[in-house]
């Protein structure tokens, strides 16, 4: 008997738990019918917020071009503009959906997960932020080249993480952007012109005059130097079997490879003339003195 009641108490459970979740199922779904509408004006208004700033984006796109702004500070601004309004849909859906409080909760608890989502995300807000002084400053444009924390190439990108240079390799380094503005760069588009220095040497017979101003006669005769520009010969030190010398001089420089090119000019330049002029480029002698009775005692 007492058997019989617990399994038809247990029944009469299963039954109302059953009928419970039939009927939770059956609001949610009599609340989804009669939200409907509403639920499809805020997809459709999200979706229109999303399409205007894609071409709120290009219309800025165009407005900077026509300005001549930098291509760097174009790509920064038009995505934040992006991200602007992709926000102002995000609320105005929810207060299509009569979310107001799922609104004010989210605005309430963005004051309070400010400070753990900052110490999180240091790195990347800094980041966002160096890219954003990297595009005012101007100082990195793109198509610049540029040698920075090991890595030279162009600048194909300055987004708002990083900044995307393409090596000589033909390979892609992306270097964050608070790199680049705590440590040294050297941006060699950002001049036209630029110094090259040749080092070189000659046997210590030869007329140290008349190999300074052949030099400096060779390299004015290959490099056209500006007004404000001039040829520089020095020698430097006494070597072990010659004295050593630098030149430098001006030249139009816009990358490494610019640089190379002038050196192998300047090179093949000067060894020409010395080897007409047969002044001798010694290479590297070292002497070893035996002493005659030191020799004498081991033979």
């Amino acid at each position: 008997m007492q058997e019989a009641e617990k399994k038809s108490e247990f029944l009469d459970q299963t039954k109302n738990v059953w009928s419970s979740f039939y009927s939770k199922i059956f609001d949610w779904f009599n609340i989804l019918i009669d939200s409907l509408p509403n639920l499809l004006i805020a997809i459709l208004a999200f979706l229109l917020f999303l399409l205007a700033a894609k071409y709120i984006g290009k219309l800025f796109t165009r407005i900077f071009r026509r300005s001549k702004t930098d291509r760097s500070l174009q790509i920064v601004m038009v995505k934040i503009i992006k991200v602007v309004i992709g926000l102002v849909g995000f609320f105005v859906m929810l207060g299509i959906l009569n979310l107001d409080t799922v609104l004010t909760t989210v605005l309430g608890a963005a004051g309070v997960l400010g400070l753990a989502v900052g110490l999180a995300l240091q790195t990347s807000l800094s980041n966002t932020f160096s890219g954003i002084i990297i595009s005012f400053l101007k100082r990195i444009r793109i198509d610049d080249w540029i040698e920075t924390n090991g890595h030279a190439g162009h600048v194909v990108e300055v987004n708002l993480r990083s900044v995307v240079i393409k090596t000589a390799a033909n390979t892609y380094v992306m270097v964050p952007n608070t790199k680049i503005i705590e440590t040294v760069f050297e941006n060699f588009t950002s001049t036209a012109r630029g110094r090259i220095t040749i080092k070189c040497r000659v046997s210590f017979d030869s007329d140290l005059e008349k190999v300074e101003e052949l030099t400096k006669r060779i390299i004015q005769n290959n490099f056209e130097q500006l007004s404000n520009e001039e040829v520089e010969f020095y020698y430097i030190e006494f070597g072990r079997s010659s004295v050593q010398f630098i030149t430098r001089f001006w030249t139009n420089v816009q990358n490494q490879k610019d640089v190379y090119k002038a050196q192998h000019q300047g090179i093949m330049a000067i060894k020409s003339a010395f080897n007409k002029e047969q002044i001798n480029i010694p290479y590297p002698i070292r002497s070893l003195d035996f002493s005659k009775s030191e020799f004498g005692e081991k033979t």
